[in-house]
């Protein structure tokens, strides 16, 4: 999780080292696939660009090949060996590390007995005249042997399982080297189908990096088609063993053509771009001040922490805004990027109290001091607020979902104690940037007229239900978005009391939040 977040954003600082990470993870977790979809996912939450993606693909196709190297030595019969360790290390280990490594052992252990199985059911079939006519043609039509090769991987969703049944089929004779190249090369688009699966209802740019994933793949083989005598005779030189030549021409392919498309990463990312357009909206994810070092000045440090938290409070504000964007205008995209901005709030919090315990343990001044744990409180105050942006979220999907009607005063109401809470945001980040115990003020005041507006639109909408010009259910969407608002402005306010020096916490108006923290 969190690891290996970090562990991507470290190593893909440039092409190469995306390269490198993307070999070395996928050759851990034995699945080009199951990378892409991570990296589907940390595009889609901003943690990564199209470009940085692009690099871990190319790394995590020639990561995928160790498989087929390991299946090509014949390991099938330790199998039952492999499976044991795992069930023996996952089901009777107290210790999670030897639980995981269990798990590892395990999917190596089913992943072999697969093969072994297949290859002793496809044994028989190896003198039948008949199937060997069927790989017949297979060596000597390229397209159908591609063709073959991407449906069987989009079927089993793996290149590997498809890449160790061509090996095995090799091993029986059942095929020449040329039907294998054509099989493996069709394995290589059809792994594809399962980032594009997983593209589906994400970000621009995750739907970008699924697309370039099939691209380069096509583009690879096409390229691989068109210098193909040169790749043969390679392979040929490689190894006298036909299951050997297999996976090594697995290797070679995606080793050249992540050779050739390295350099090419920003013309790709160009082509894609045209492939699928659109436009992100871009959520700086990561903490922008927290430099470590800062950390040996203390006052300057706590300086680089507020910065950080007036960013996660302007990200905050911005879901509060996407999400009543769409309750009021029907904004589908930016429901959907709340969520995006949702998991920067959450690491930024995590970021931010980290560094902040670690500034803790500094020589500090008294007035650092006593405002560190003021930071600590606004931080998780913050983080609430972003929770109660995602309920908006949902109310708002469901008014859409449901078609459910407002009356035109209801939603000049909402609008109205909308606008007071978007002021006392802005109130709120003024104050927490420069400390102005004014703005703190302004901030409290507004949350009064909050709560009294709370009091008057509950009291109209119960009017407008007697006299029947209130839907029941749309009035259930009315009521549960200025609660919402009510409780944001709660969690403003708390910030607001911070700034002044006088936050009172677990008194008072936090109280949904004191009961999530006994929670």
């Amino acid at each position: 999780g969190n690891r290996m977040r970090g562990l991507l954003k470290a190593l893909t600082t440039n092409p190469l080292m995306g390269t490198a990470a993307g070999a070395g993870i996928t050759a851990l977790v034995q699945s080009s696939s199951a990378t892409t979809v991570m990296l589907i996912g940390f595009v889609n939450a901003g943690l990564m660009t199209l470009k940085q993606s692009i690099g871990v693909i190319l790394g995590a196709d020639i990561g995928t090949t160790i498989t087929a190297q390991i299946i090509a030595f014949k390991l099938t019969d330790l199998s039952l060996p492999a499976i044991a360790i795992g069930v023996g290390l996952h089901f009777f280990s107290n210790k999670k590390y030897l639980k995981d490594i269990g798990l590892f052992f395990l999917g190596f252990g089913m992943l072999f007995l697969g093969l072994k199985i297949m290859s002793s059911q496809i044994s028989p079939f190896s003198q039948d005249p008949a199937v060997r006519q069927i790989f017949v043609n297979l060596s000597r039509n390229a397209f159908l042997g591609v063709m073959v090769g991407t449906v069987f991987t989009a079927i089993f969703q793996s290149s590997s399982v498809t890449t160790g049944l061509v090996i095995t089929l090799a091993s029986l004779d059942l095929i020449d080297i040329n039907a294998a190249i054509y099989l493996i090369l069709g394995c290589n688009i059809g792994t594809c189908i399962t980032a594009l699966l997983a593209s589906i209802k994400t970000s621009v740019s995750a739907r970008r990096t699924a697309v370039a994933h099939v691209l380069i793949k096509i583009l690879g083989v096409f390229v691989a088609l068109m210098i193909l005598p040169i790749l043969r005779s390679i392979v040929l030189v490689t190894s006298s063993d036909l299951a050997r030549q297999c996976a090594n021409f697995h290797t070679i392919f995606n080793v050249t053509i992540t050779v050739i498309f390295l350099p090419l990463i920003n013309y790709i990312a160009k082509l894609v771009v045209k492939i699928v357009p659109g436009k992100d909206i871009e959520v700086d994810l990561g903490p922008r001040y927290l430099e470590k070092h800062l950390l040996n000045t203390p006052i300057i440090a706590f300086q680089a922490a507020t910065k950080e938290v007036v960013h996660m409070a302007t990200i905050s504000k911005e879901m509060v805004e996407d999400a009543m964007s769409g309750f009021f205008q029907s904004n589908k995209q930016a429901l959907n990027d709340v969520d995006r901005k949702e998991n920067a709030v959450d690491d930024l919090q995590q970021a931010i109290s980290q560094y902040l315990v670690e500034l803790t343990q500094r020589e500090l001044s008294p007035e650092i001091s006593k405002k560190i744990p003021s930071m600590l409180h606004t931080i998780n105050d913050i983080e609430r607020v972003g929770d109660h942006a995602e309920n908006l979220v949902e109310l708002a999907q469901r008014r859409l979902d449901n078609n459910m009607p407002l009356s035109q005063n209801a939603i000049e109401e909402l609008k109205n104690m909308y606008s007071q809470l978007i002021k006392m945001f802005d109130n709120s980040i003024r104050a927490l940037e420069t400390n102005s115990k004014e703005d703190a003020k302004l901030v409290l005041e507004i949350e009064r007229q909050i709560n009294e507006m709370t009091v008057i639109l509950r009291q109209n909408h119960i009017r407008r239900l007697n006299e029947g010009r209130c839907d029941v259910l749309s009035g259930i969407v009315f009521l549960d978005t200025i609660s919402n608002f009510e409780k944001i402005g709660d969690h403003l306010t708390n910030i607001g009391q911070a700034v002044m020096g006088n936050l009172q916490w677990g008194i008072g108006k936090d109280k949904d939040l004191a009961g999530a923290s006994a929670s």
